[in-house]
């Protein structure tokens, strides 16, 4: 398969302000990229784009979970730019702190849904005209917690199972046209969302008592951005970043039954969970 070329491309991302979609923006504006920078905060992405080379981005401000403004922020990107080539939905929040569904406050555990999940529909959907008719690249962001178990943090961790099933079905469902779809599976990366482990000393224990060894190690953005752009170059169904969650992924038939059956009846983990339930009903 041809190299997918990045040169004069027209690329939005949602979620630009953040760790990953800055670095990914930094790194694809370098490759001859241009990029419209969607985040909530238009101040964050204006201050994003005055480091990026001149003429190569157009900083929009935009709720992903409003279909209406998302079709604005896609018509703006092609007045700008002429056209619309990858679309990619990178936006999303988490439970902060973590919680159980048992105690988590209801609004904000849908909150997570809404954005995460039906904000990706919401982001896809409005530009897929554009993507089909320039055989483009859908991307959605995923997670390690597309396919591992998410204790602690369940809104989320069903959201990105959704999205990932949402990528393969959209892989299938451009192939007719030329366009593809594809997911991209973030380790556990230096950002706000994962700041959120370490705020609570029972979830950081937690933490590094599940998730030992290469899967608990936490990379820089910029890792991730690297891997994107390889995928991209490459319409890779899967991009995993960095690669040994790729490993998990393949034998998640094998293992997840196994680490499901192991967290159950971890007697260490059921205290550590238990003890954090007091503490969130206590409101801390």
């Amino acid at each position: 398969m041809s190299t997918y070329n990045l040169t004069a491309k027209v690329i939005l991302i949602t979620g630009a302000s953040g760790g990953i979609g800055a670095a990914s923006a930094r790194l694809l504006t370098a490759k001859g990229a241009k990029v419209a920078l969607v985040d909530l905060s238009g101040d964050a992405v204006t201050a994003l784009a005055a480091q990026l080379p001149a003429g190569s981005s157009l900083p929009i401000a935009a709720d992903v979970t409003d279909v209406d403004q998302m079709t604005a922020a896609i018509e703006r990107t092609i007045a700008e730019f002429g056209r619309l080539d990858v679309v990619w939905a990178n936006a999303g929040i988490a439970n902060n702190p973590p919680v159980t569904l048992a105690t988590a406050d209801l609004t904000s555990y849908e909150r997570v849904i809404e954005v995460d999940l039906l904000g990706v529909v919401r982001t896809i959907k409005p530009a897929l005209p554009q993507i089909i008719e320039n055989k483009g690249q859908v991307i959605i962001t995923g997670s390690g917690y597309s396919f591992v178990n998410a204790v602690l943090n369940s809104a989320y961790g069903a959201s990105k199972a959704g999205v990932e099933m949402l990528g393969r079905c959209l892989r299938a469902e451009l192939a007719p046209y030329g366009a593809s779809a594809s997911v991209l599976y973030p380790g556990w990366t230096k950002t706000p969302i994962t700041d959120s482990t370490k705020s609570d000393d029972l979830v950081d224990q937690l933490f590094k008592h599940f998730y030992r060894g290469p899967l608990g190690h936490f990379s820089e953005p910029e890792v991730i951005a690297a891997g994107l752009v390889t995928g991209l170059q490459k319409r890779s169904p899967r991009i995993f970043a960095p690669r040994p969650w790729s490993a998990y992924s393949a034998l998640r038939g094998i293992l997840n039954p196994l680490t499901d059956a192991l967290v159950s009846r971890d007697k260490f983990g059921h205290d550590l969970i238990q003890q954090l339930e007091v503490r969130r009903r206590a409101g801390r």
